[in-house]
């Protein structure tokens, strides 16, 4: 694989950085809460506010998208690089062909040549959040390069003998699993040497002296550590960190069923960016230290406004926008904003691509029409807004009613096809917040 990689957007590269007003990047580590567990504090400090060191995170293609978890590595290993450390961006072309144990139940082992596919993806993805430029420049690496070649002797001589089966089965991830009724795999048992594994060739190709990744992992990111100790009688370190709940405790994930891609076509960016508009006061501001560059006094004058005008919101638009703008880009986020402005009145429709018009109306009610259904009042019933033709008919008479945004005021009229958007949305308001969507066919 190679480094070659288109420029990282200007957006990432120079709108952003590291927050001056920090002694050094670990103590703004831990004020933004990224720090839950480590391997020795004063070290990490001390190393990261040194010489440029190398470190890496490691993503699985286990599926074809990255999500809002991998997001906190992928920003975490862009904020240690304005710091002037070497990131590694690691997509396991071999770890992905198993996957790490989940705490139910095993995974569905994928194609190969899925996996490979995958691979692709995420590729793309991790290289969009680093800068491929410059004395710190990023690589891209997979680990299928150093397994593949690895015969299943020369695996179990040179790396499984160093891995104590009682120390492999305390891992919280082997743990659980053991306790359930579905058991685990050898396969599955043996992820934890494989990553530990990608550690120890890093180390000796490159120095990397740091992993990171999502506390979760933490029995996989120490098997590397020991694995280097004992095999090198080096130290080395892992940061873990906090996994992304609501303030009621509620996970976001795969395995959870509710995670949030990354990949336009998977999550659009209207979907994404209303995901972090409704976050709730009390999350908020964790949200902004994690997912944003913003600085401390930003995010601190936006905690204010939560505690003094929190029916404003101003610090749910503003994260909505920065994160949007960082994964999406600022173009796809300015329309996003226009869209959500467009469906109650306040903006143009018309100037909504249509992939952003569906996206902004997937949610809604939608009734499949035909031109003999143009009238006003049967647009109202068929899409649910008003229960009878004589509800409507009010409703109109009361300057309710509206089509893409315009009102009608006569309950005769009968709306002109060449009026849908793209050929065939027509957007029904009864009132301001209640809408659907009426689809025109043939």
């Amino acid at each position: 694989m190679t480094d070659t990689v288109e420029a990282v957007p200007q957006t990432l590269l120079t709108a952003q950085k590291n927050d001056s007003s920090f002694p050094n990047i670990w103590q703004e580590l831990k004020w933004r809460g990224l720090v839950h567990v480590s391997t020795d504090e004063a070290e990490l400090e001390a190393l990261l506010a040194g010489d440029p060191i190398t470190y890496y995170c490691g993503f699985d293609p286990t599926a074809p998208s990255l999500h809002l978890g991998n997001l906190v590595q992928l920003l975490l290993l862009r904020r240690l690089q304005l710091a002037g450390h070497k990131p590694l961006g690691l997509v396991g072309g071999s770890t992905g062909l198993i996957g790490d144990p989940r705490p139910t139940a095993e995974r569905t082992l994928n194609t190969k040549d899925t996996v490979a596919e995958w691979v692709g993806y995420l590729r793309a993805q991790v290289q969009r959040f680093l800068s491929f430029e410059g004395e710190n420049a990023a690589r891209m690496v997979n680990n299928l390069d150093w397994t593949a070649p690895l015969s299943a002797i020369d695996f179990l001589r040179d790396v499984g003998k160093h891995f104590r089966v009682g120390t492999m089965l305390r891992k919280d991830a082997v743990a659980s699993r053991l306790s359930s009724d579905e058991g685990i795999s050898y396969t599955e048992f043996s992820y934890q040497i494989l990553q530990g594994m990608d550690y120890l060739e890093l180390y000796r190709d490159y120095g990397c002296v740091l992993q990171t990744g999502g506390s979760d992992q933490w029995g996989n990111l120490t098997s590397g550590t020991e694995l280097i100790r004992k095999v090198e009688g080096k130290t080395v370190h892992a940061l873990g960190t906090p996994l992304i709940t609501n303030a009621d405790g509620t996970k976001f994930g795969k395995s959870e069923g509710n995670a949030i891609w990354l990949d336009a076509a998977m999550c659009s960016p209207y979907a994404f960016y209303q995901f972090w508009l409704n976050a709730s006061d009390a999350d908020v501001i964790d949200r902004l230290k994690i997912f944003t560059f913003l600085t401390r006094a930003e995010i601190e004058d936006l905690e204010v406004a939560v505690a003094e005008r929190p029916f404003a919101r101003e610090a749910q638009r503003r994260l909505a926008f920065e994160v949007t703008a960082v994964v999406h880009g600022v173009e796809a986020t300015e329309k996003v904003i226009a869209a959500s402005a467009a469906l109650f009145g306040n903006g143009d429709l018309g100037v909504l691509d249509e992939g952003t018009l569906e996206a902004a109306t997937a949610e809604l009610t939608t009734a499949a029409i035909t031109p003999a259904q143009l009238g006003i009042v049967d647009l109202l019933v068929a899409t649910g807004l008003s229960e009878s033709k004589s509800a409507a008919r009010r409703t109109v008479g009361e300057g309710g009613a509206y089509v893409n945004n315009v009102k009608v005021t006569d309950p005769d009229t009968v709306v002109d096809s060449e009026l849908a958007l793209h050929g065939r949305y027509f957007l029904v308001r009864r009132g301001k917040k209640n809408l659907a969507t009426a689809v025109l066919t043939d």
